[in-house]
C-alpha cells in the first residue's frame, strides 16, 4: 500500500487521454469501511473525512462536466463546484429522467457554469440551462457521454449516487473509478454499489487497482476499470 507521501498528483495524468471524440470518465464514491454511502435515514454528511473531500474537489477541478443522478439531488442538495481546492468549476450535469428536477435545485444556480440536465420526457428547465434528450433510458450512460463529448466535453467525472454510478458501471462507461473508504463501520443502511447480479465468483469484475492512505486515514482506491482481471481456475 502506497504512503501517504506517494499519493501522487500524476493520479490524474490519466485523465489526459481523453478527448471530446473519447471522453475519459471517471467515477467517484464515499463510503464506509462496511460499503455504505448514507445510514438507513439517508444522513450521508461525515462518512469521509477532509482529505477525502479534497480528494474529490481536485476530481471536480480537472474534469469538464461532473454528472449526479436527480436522486442525488432531491437527498443532498450538492452545489458540484470547487471550493476546497484551487480551480475552474465544471459543467454540471443531472440526469433526470422523469423531469423531477426540484425548482431551487443549487446545481442548478445560474452562475455562469453550464448546466445541463438529462430527460427521457419534457418538463420545465431552469433558466439557462440546456436540456439532453435520450429517448432510450437503457442506452443512459453511454447516450450521455456521446451528447457531452458532442459539446466539447473530454473530461467527465460521475460523482454519484449509488443508481447512478452502478449503472455506468454496469454499461462499462467506466475509465477509472475512485473509492474512497473511511475507517467507520454503519452496520446497514444504503450500499455504495448495486450491480447487476452474478452467479460465480470467476464472473465479478477486478480492476487494476493502487490504493493510497490519506492523512487522515481514508483509504483511496484507484481502480482502472479499463483493466479488469477475471478469476479464473486458479486456486
Amino acid at each position: 500500500m502506497a504512503h501517504p507521501a506517494d499519493h501522487p498528483s500524476n493520479i490524474f495524468n490519466c485523465f489526459l487521454r481523453g478527448s471530446p471524440e473519447e471522453p475519459f470518465v471517471v467515477a467517484q464514491l464515499g463510503q464506509s469501511l462496511d460499503g455504505r454511502i448514507a445510514t438507513l435515514t439517508g444522513d450521508s454528511k461525515h462518512i469521509n473525512r477532509a482529505a477525502a473531500l479534497d480528494h474529490l474537489h481536485q476530481i471536480r477541478a480537472r474534469v469538464d462536466a461532473v454528472v449526479v443522478g436527480i436522486g442525488t439531488v432531491i437527498a443532498d442538495d450538492p452545489l458540484l463546484t470547487v471550493r476546497r481546492v484551487a480551480g475552474r468549476n465544471p459543467a454540471r450535469v443531472v440526469i433526470d429522467p422523469r423531469a423531477r428536477m426540484p425548482r431551487d435545485a443549487k446545481c442548478m444556480h445560474d452562475d455562469g457554469t453550464p448546466r445541463l440536465i438529462v430527460r427521457c420526457q419534457n418538463g420545465a428547465l431552469p433558466p439557462g440551462a440546456e436540456e439532453i434528450r435520450i429517448d432510450d433510458v437503457s442506452s443512459l450512460p453511454h447516450a450521455v457521454i456521446r451528447a457531452l463529448g458532442a459539446r466539447g466535453f473530454a473530461r467527465i467525472l460521475v460523482e454519484g449516487g449509488a443508481r447512478t454510478v452502478s449503472s455506468f458501471i454496469d454499461a462499462r462507461a467506466i475509465d477509472r473509478l475512485h473509492v474512497l473508504v473511511a475507517p467507520l463501520l454503519l452496520g446497514s443502511g444504503k450500499p455504495a454499489l448495486d450491480l447487476k447480479p452474478i452467479g460465480a465468483i470467476s464472473e465479478a469484475l477486478r480492476p487494476d487497482a493502487r490504493t493510497y492512505v490519506l492523512p487522515d486515514g481514508d483509504v483511496l482506491f484507484d481502480c482502472d476499470m479499463r483493466r479488469l482481471a477475471h478469476e479464473g481456475a486458479a486456486a
